[in-house]
């Protein structure tokens, strides 16, 4: 199991495991008409708030809650031996707030423990994970997503460590797997849009929505020739927007669709059906519908004139050969997870040796207080002890991890307790004199 770092002051006694627990729910594992239920079920609910639904309970000390169009995952830091109670816990409260099956959620949720939630953070991070290999939209969701959940106060030692890390790997994925930014949704979208329309380069495109997917979209629509490019955006951020990306704001969305030969939408505050359609003209109308829930109702694909693509019809076609994997990115991944798991497995050695020397020093600190001749100087005689005690202890710290990469971490344990007298013993830590 990984262990919490202790931060600051290092501590004597005895400290607790955690077990790092993730929560799937996403395109893979339940499908899109369960996905979507859920996600509107938690539509408006701001990120702290849901967060705070995870850590109800007493066994969940940290949470970091992900919510994009594809997927709802939660990564929970929890005690020992509760995993299971808090999985169905967690479960029960989802069926009960979707008004879904238990049993259902259950099959459709996927559990993962310590270095598999790991390894499943770095894939989702560097999109290996998403509906569209590689996308790089990811990264930023994630971010997102983990800085709410830290200024919210709801992170750990154990959750900072993960998600910063998953940060790294995946600026060191899109690096050294040469990822060209151009594998998205999006971009998958608008490949097929050209599939539709004989000329996507003299067509005039609607984009609902101010978000990732619409500053996406412009990019790749300006890289395809297309210039006739419109926003509409219901909180009314398109005037910003358009100014930014050289786009045309649209105060009206009828009049916007009536005009528009693509509507591309992705947000939460517009609802599009046949209404907000109306009548078609000569030439055909096509809809990319990328929200979770739909922004689209389906029955807009039956009217005349009008095709939909919405991300159940675009997953279909992210499944051909040469999008669904990339080796170079899962070796590094791999090799990143052994790295972090490799680090945690000298967590016990490290607080082992901060707990002696942390000791040490406070009982050296109180001598000299007793033995200075004024206040000042007992000062300046802490600030020096516990200078050397950072020096001493920051050497044995970086070659117990190096250990730990190379799997002698059990000697280190043994060098710890024959040079120190410091004994790590599973759970449970030691140091002689306590």
């Amino acid at each position: 199991m990984l262990r919490v770092t202790l931060l600051g002051a290092a501590r004597k006694g005895t400290y607790d495991d955690v077990v790092l627990l993730s929560l799937s729910l996403t395109h893979a594992t339940a499908g899109f008409d369960v996905l979507e239920r859920t996600t509107a079920a938690f539509a408006g609910l701001a990120t702290p708030d849901l967060i705070a639904r995870t850590m109800e309970r007493d066994d969940v000390s940290g949470a970091v809650v992900l919510s994009t169009c594809n997927r709802l995952e939660a990564y929970l830091d929890v005690a020992p031996g509760t995993d299971h109670v808090v999985t169905e816990q967690l479960v029960a409260s989802l069926a009960q707030r979707t008004g879904g099956d238990v049993a259902q959620l259950t099959s459709a949720v996927a559990v993962r423990l310590d270095g598999d939630a790991v390894s499943h953070l770095f894939a989702v991070t560097c999109g290996l994970d998403s509906l569209v290999v590689g996308e790089p939209e990811i990264a930023g969701q994630v971010r997102r997503d983990y800085d709410a959940a830290r200024v919210a106060g709801c992170t750990t030692a154990t959750l900072d460590q993960a998600f910063q890390r998953a940060m790294h790997v995946s600026r060191d994925v899109r690096r050294r797997a040469h990822h060209t930014g151009d594998a998205s949704v999006t971009h998958l979208a608008l490949e097929l849009a050209a599939s539709h329309l004989p000329d996507l380069r003299g067509a005039r495109v609607l984009l609902v929505g101010t978000g990732a997917h619409a500053r996406t979209a412009v990019t790749a629509l300006a890289a395809r020739g297309v210039r006739d490019v419109a926003v509409y955006s219901a909180a009314g951020r398109a005037e910003d927007f358009a100014a930014k990306h050289g786009a045309q704001a649209v105060g009206d969305l009828g009049l916007g669709i009536a005009e528009a030969d693509v509507v591309l939408t992705c947000t939460s505050r517009v609802a599009i059906g046949e209404l907000e359609i109306g009548p078609r003209r000569a030439r055909r109308l096509l809809v990319i519908d990328l929200g979770l829930p739909r922004n689209v109702d389906p029955a807009v694909g039956d009217l005349p004139g009008v095709d939909l693509l919405d991300l159940a019809t675009i997953a279909k076609h992210a499944q051909v050969p040469g999008l669904t994997s990339d080796d170079i990115s899962a070796s590094l991944i791999a090799d990143a997870v052994a790295e972090y798991t490799a680090q945690q497995d000298a967590t016990a050695a490290v607080v082992a040796l901060r707990g002696h020397v942390g000791s040490l020093l406070e009982a050296e600190i109180d001598r000299s207080r007793r033995r200075a001749s004024t206040a000042e100087e007992a000062d300046r005689t802490e600030e020096a002890l516990r200078h050397l005690a950072g020096v001493l202890q920051h050497g044995p710290s970086v070659r117990a991890r190096q250990a730990a990469a190379d799997g002698r971490v059990a000697e280190f344990e043994q060098a710890l307790g024959v040079v120190l007298g410091v004994d790590v013993d599973g759970d449970q830590l030691r140091v002689d004199g306590d």
